[in-house]
């Protein structure tokens, strides 16, 4: 099973920090990460601001980047992201079962399709139909 492309599969992890170069040092001396940045392209909230993608030897382990605007004041946490065939038909059944959505469909290049939404209990959840998996 890969999970960048099976619908249900957890798949990447995000830390939202106030300081990504605290938390790269952080991470590389606890776990030995290595990074690649680069610059979010696109329409979503992160356009324009610097992504670092983490790396275990040669295995992506996840990613770090700056409060986007309107976020700020939460505390820095981890994130993750599920895979689905489709972000727009999953957001519509999120409404469907009561969820909420947090942050609308948008496309990032070379990633793919990302949206935020809360469930009826609170608890928030990203999902993504990667450009790469499609």
């Amino acid at each position: 099973m890969d999970p960048m492309t099976t619908h249900g599969a957890f798949s990447w992890n995000e830390l939202m920090t106030t300081d990504v170069e605290a938390a790269k040092t952080f991470y590389a001396a606890l776990f030995g990460w290595t990074y690649e940045a680069m610059t979010v392209e696109g329409e979503g909230p992160s356009t324009g601001m610097t992504y670092t993608s983490a790396k275990v030897g040669e295995t992506w382990a996840g990613g770090m980047m700056p409060f986007p605007p309107g976020v700020q004041g939460a505390p820095p946490h981890w994130g993750c992201y599920v895979t689905v065939d489709d972000v727009d038909a999953t957001l519509a059944q999120v409404e469907k079962l009561g969820g909420r959505i947090l942050v609308p469909a948008f496309d990032v290049p070379g990633v793919g399709r990302l949206a935020v939404f809360q469930d009826p209990q609170g608890a928030v959840l990203s999902i993504a139909r990667y450009a790469f998996g499609a």
